[in-house]
């Protein structure tokens, strides 16, 4: 098999890995001769669902001893096998980057062997990338659950970000469909990770010449609509994993129906929309000032997909609204549907020199005809009768195609 065969293979394999974004990465590596994290170096490329398209992104093998029932590469599975060497990786990495093809490589695999034996040759890749060719681009490795403390090390050395997979929403579900992992082993991976993360980082504020480690964090990457676990307990399990293992980012995956799958796997994919509320929630909730239980409910413990959560809460609170933008304090004004952090804070600053009128929020390129509703100005008092509108949801959310575009479909 040649390497454009394989890379038919590997790469294909690989798309259903969305934790791929290089955001986080902030300075090139010194000494580099070719590539570049900074600026122009890395051009994000996202999909309208937050999948970034801009690296190389690929597995070094889809072969697999594990038989998780919703991943295509899993050992029953009669897809394709192919497996790169390392030096295929590493001349495909550097040849697309003079190419202008990419802007970083993103690395993950099948297991083979065991942890070690795969850790070891996707370590060797980013080594022989950065030491042998002086390559500074973007890499993420996907690092692999119960590798040796050494191989995690010598990975995080290399790679600008590396990330272990949760795999599924609850340990409930590992066990149902994937019971040859571990969610203690998944996990004690992600403290690892960040044990060591957190050590460079206090070496450097020491004051110590200390190497690198993972400088663009952790992430991790679940997969959503496998299983009927509602999304309360998807965003209890982010949440989980950004307050003790300080994630940078946990990526939401909308399984893919698979050939051959098992019985208890739905037949469709969830709707992207889905993922895309997700995001949303996920956003609010870490930077929003936002609590769990005030987007999701035990009587209602999944999100709307017709309306983004921050204007559905929104409307389930009228009577907050609307709220006086001149007085309100921070955290009120980041509940006003439309209005994004950077707005809130330059409204914050415009407002301690004037009293601020609509024309003030429109120069500050606030949205107004979906804000209007929901804000009072010096010269703006919204009736409250028209929050009270049962169709007001229509106006701030005209319904649109409800068919849902595929991503990986052919044009």
């Amino acid at each position: 098999m040649n390497v454009h065969e394989k890379l038919a293979i590997l790469a294909d394999a690989a798309k259903y890995d969305a934790s791929c974004a290089s955001s986080g990465s902030k300075s090139t590596r010194p000494g580099s001769r070719i590539g570049s994290t900074e600026g122009m170096g890395i051009c994000h490329s996202y999909t309208p669902d937050g999948r970034c398209v801009s690296l190389l992104k690929i597995l070094l093998t889809n072969y697999c001893i594990y038989d998780c029932q919703y991943c295509v590469n899993r050992i029953t599975s009669d897809v394709p096998r192919a497996r790169f060497s390392t030096d295929e990786v590493v001349r495909l990495t550097l040849e697309f980057y003079r190419r202008n093809y990419i802007e970083g490589l993103f690395l993950s695999s099948g297991i083979i062997q065991d942890a070690n034996y795969t850790m070891e040759h996707l370590v060797a890749v980013a080594r022989t990338l950065r030491v042998e060719h002086g390559y500074g681009g973007y890499i993420h490795l996907k690092t692999i659950p119960r590798a040796s403390g050494e191989l995690i090390a010598e990975a995080g050395r290399w790679a600008d970000r590396i990330s272990v997979n949760i795999e599924l929403p609850t340990e409930h579900d590992l066990v149902q469909l994937a019971p040859e992992k571990k969610r203690s082993d998944i996990e004690q991976s992600m403290t690892d990770i960040k044990v060591r993360i957190d050590a460079q980082r206090d070496d450097r504020q020491a004051g110590f010449s200390a190497p690198p480690f993972a400088p663009a964090g952790q992430s991790t990457q679940m997969i959503v609509g496998a299983t009927p676990t509602p999304d309360a307990d998807i965003l209890a399990t982010a949440h989980h994993l950004y307050s003790r293992r300080k994630m940078r980012r946990v990526y939401y995956s909308a399984y893919s129906p698979i050939p051959h799958a098992d019985a208890r796997l739905p037949a469709q994919t969830p709707p992207l929309v889905r993922e895309h509320r997700l995001y949303q929630a996920d956003w609010l909730l870490r930077f929003y000032g936002f609590q769990l239980e005030e987007l999701v409910t035990p009587a209602k413990p999944n999100l709307d997909l017709d309306v983004d959560p921050k204007l559905a809460w929104a409307l389930h609170h009228r009577e907050q609204f609307p709220v006086d933008v001149n007085r309100a304090d921070r955290e009120m004004l980041l509940r006003i549907p439309g209005l994004g952090v950077k707005t809130v804070d330059r409204i914050i600053v415009s407002r301690r020199h004037r009293t601020l009128r609509a024309d003030d929020l429109r120069k500050l390129r606030v949205p107004w005809s979906r804000v209007q509703h929901f804000v009072a100005t010096a010269d703006h008092k919204p009736r409250s009768q028209l929050l009270e509108c049962p169709q007001l949801v229509r106006k701030l959310h005209p319904k649109v195609s409800s068919r849902q575009l595929s991503l990986f479909a052919e044009a």
